[in-house]
């Protein structure tokens, strides 16, 4: 199901999904599919295709990988909600983010975008080669999401037990990076709003910092 949402409301209105995330609705392999062929569009460096995808649906490696994910708010909960601070609608920003939690181990699939190579000892412009090859794309997934109902939400945080996760995943730890977790479940409702962010003014400026 397309919602048929203008580029502009797309843009505009694929939210971060915690609390709305659908975990009792299955969410087909041929939708996910159907995502990521849109995602592959993005560009990636030299167009060289690098990047991988790990779709994992399986309940009980979801489960394994919740349960990761719940260990690391648990360990570094004040250093996750820091951030937060003097935000508007902080107090709703943190409850949702804590909502996770409850349901991370029973969401219906998550994606695990790969790239080849470590980012321990890179250069900067090594990073930005990696890293930039592979987050248009993740974001891409996110857009084609919204406009089939479904949302995400961006789990960098899990990659600190990214060690764990490689081995109920089978990932070779020493020649892939995890770009994150990130859970696909249909939303409860499709209607989103923009959110906050600073005006324009404040954050550009023309020809020098």
């Amino acid at each position: 199901m397309k919602l048929n949402l203008s580029v502009d409301a797309v843009l505009s209105t694929t939210r971060a999904v915690r609390r709305r995330l659908d975990v009792s609705k299955a969410v087909p392999r041929a939708v996910i599919d159907e995502c990521l062929e849109l995602a592959l569009q993005a560009p990636n460096g030299i167009n060289q295709n690098a990047w991988r995808w790990i779709v994992v649906d399986d309940p009980a490696t979801i489960s394994k990988l919740g349960a990761l994910y719940k260990a690391v708010v648990a360990e570094n909960s004040k250093a996750l909600t820091s951030g937060t601070a003097g935000i508007p609608g902080e107090d709703k920003v943190l409850e949702s983010a804590m909502s996770l939690v409850n349901i991370i181990d029973r969401v219906p699939a998550m994606l695990v975008p790969l790239m080849p190579g470590r980012p321990e000892g890179r250069s900067a412009p090594e990073l930005a080669a990696m890293y930039g090859s592979v987050i248009q794309a993740t974001w891409s997934f996110f857009l084609a999401l919204r406009e089939r109902g479904l949302g995400s939400v961006w789990m960098s945080a899990a990659t600190r037990r990214e060690k764990e996760a490689a081995v109920i995943l089978k990932i070779p730890f020493d020649h892939y990076t995890q770009i994150g977790w990130f859970p696909i479940a249909y939303t409860i409702g499709t209607e989103f709003k923009k959110a906050w962010r600073k005006p324009v003014s404040e954050v550009r400026s023309f020809n020098v910092f």
